[in-house]
């Protein structure tokens, strides 16, 4: 279930990106799963329409949802475990950094530290 708190720092179309990407990513919405669309969801959080459709336009973009025109919106087919891992891990990560108010140079900076390989021990 999808909550949006109005007195939360963080904007309602990034609350609603969020809590359907941590769905998707948890298995609760199913791919090929249908999303509603714009206006009945905008309705039932109590949104403007164009909340909801900025929400989906960046889900479609980072395709964890797919858009099929006058069909609907659905879940993104074909993730395997190991991208849907990696996508989980992203966003938390993403979160974290947003609530550290890091910005997105630096957050970069951090993961390719991270990735860099470690030296060999002697």
């Amino acid at each position: 279930m999808i909550v949006i708190d109005p007195r939360s720092p963080v904007p309602p179309f990034e609350q609603l990106r969020a809590q359907l990407a941590a769905a998707v990513t948890s298995g609760e919405l199913a791919a090929g799963a249908r999303l509603p669309t714009v206006r009945r969801l905008a309705d039932d959080l109590g949104l403007a329409p164009g909340t909801v459709a900025r929400a989906y336009r960046e889900l479609e973009g980072s395709g964890v949802i797919e858009t099929r025109g006058r069909n609907g919106t659905f879940v993104a087919a074909g993730a395997d475990d190991t991208t849907r891992l990696a996508r989980q891990a992203a966003l938390a990560f993403a979160e974290q950094v947003r609530a550290l108010r890091l910005s997105s140079d630096e957050a970069i900076a951090y993961v390719q530290a991270a990735l860099r390989p470690e030296p060999s021990a002697p």
